[in-house]
C-alpha cells in the first residue's frame, strides 16, 4: 500500500520551502535534491515530491526531463517569446472582459485594484495580488480555453518575476500601473487594448513585443505604410523650410 502523506505534513513543507525559494536561499537554476531534502527535514522522500509538484504547479519549480526539479529560471529570451504570446491572447481576453462587463465584475477588478494599491507586504503577497487581478480579468472574457493557456503562461512567467529580487519600491512602482489597465476595460470608448496591454507589461519587462508581430511589422512596414509615411514627411517638408526661410528673413 502507498504511503501517504499528512496533509499537514505536505502544506508545512511546502511553505517551507517557498520561503526558502523566495528568500533566496535556493536560486533561481538551483537544483532540489529530493534525498538532500528529506535528510534536512528528516523524513522520507513521497513528502518532498508531492511538495515539489505543488511547487512546481504554482509555477516556482521546473520538472526538466531526465535532470529533476529546479528552482524556476528563464532566459531573456523565453521571457521575450512568453510575452510575445501574452500580448495576443490577453488582448483578445480584455476585449472580451470589456464586451461582457457586468456591474459585479466591475466592482470585482476595482476592489482588487485598490488591494494592489494598497500594498506594503511581501514580495509573494504582491505577485499573488497581480495575479489575481488579471485571472478574473480572463475569467471575465467567458472562455475557458482561453484562461487556462493565459494561466499556463503566466503562472511561470509570474514566479519568474517573484524571484526576481528588486526594491519594494520599485515593486510597489510597477503594480500601481494595473489602474491604466483597468480604466481600458472599463472605459466605453474603443481604447486600443492591444497598445494597453504592450505598455501594461513593458512596466515590468525589456521589449515583451520582441517576438511578436508587432516588433515585425515595426522593422519591416508593408508597403501601404511606407508610402504613407513618406507622403507624411513630404507633406511636412516645405512647413518645415518655410520656418527656416521665416527665421533667415528675420535675421535669426
Amino acid at each position: 500500500m502507498a504511503e501517504v502523506t499528512p496533509s499537514t505534513l505536505k502544506a508545512h513543507l511546502v511553505q517551507r520551502l517557498r520561503e526558502a525559494i523566495l528568500s533566496g536561499r535556493y536560486k533561481p537554476g538551483d537544483r532540489l535534491n529530493e534525498s538532500l531534502i528529506a535528510r534536512e527535514f528528516k523524513i522520507s522522500r513521497i513528502p518532498v515530491r508531492e511538495a515539489l509538484f505543488q511547487l512546481q504547479e504554482s509555477g516556482l519549480v521546473m520538472n526538466l526531463e531526465r535532470r529533476g526539479m529546479f528552482v524556476t529560471q528563464l532566459s531573456k529570451e523565453e521571457v521575450q517569446k512568453i510575452n510575445s504570446v501574452r500580448i495576443i491572447l490577453e488582448t483578445e481576453a480584455l476585449k472580451l472582459a470589456r464586451a461582457r462587463m457586468t456591474p459585479e465584475l466591475a466592482a470585482t477588478l476595482t476592489a482588487q485594484l485598490n488591494k494592489i494599491e494598497g500594498w506594503n507586504g511581501t514580495l509573494a503577497e504582491a505577485a499573488a495580488l497581480d495575479l489575481e487581478f488579471h485571472r478574473t480579468i480572463w475569467a471575465g472574457a467567458g472562455n475557458d480555453y482561453l484562461v487556462r493557456v493565459l494561466d499556463s503562461l503566466a503562472t511561470v512567467l509570474f514566479a519568474h518575476k517573484t524571484l526576481e529580487h528588486v526594491s519594494h519600491e520599485l515593486r510597489k512602482w510597477r503594480l500601481n500601473h494595473h489602474r491604466a489597465l483597468l480604466d481600458v476595460v472599463l472605459s466605453p470608448r474603443e481604447l486600443d487594448i492591444q497598445e494597453a496591454v504592450v505598455m501594461h507589461l513593458q512596466m515590468a519587462y525589456p521589449e515583451p513585443e520582441r517576438f511578436s508581430s508587432l516588433a515585425v511589422l515595426a522593422l519591416n512596414p508593408p508597403p501601404r505604410l511606407k508610402r504613407q509615411r513618406r507622403a507624411s514627411v513630404e507633406f511636412q517638408a516645405p512647413i518645415v523650410q518655410s520656418a527656416r526661410d521665416k527665421r533667415a528673413a528675420l535675421g535669426k
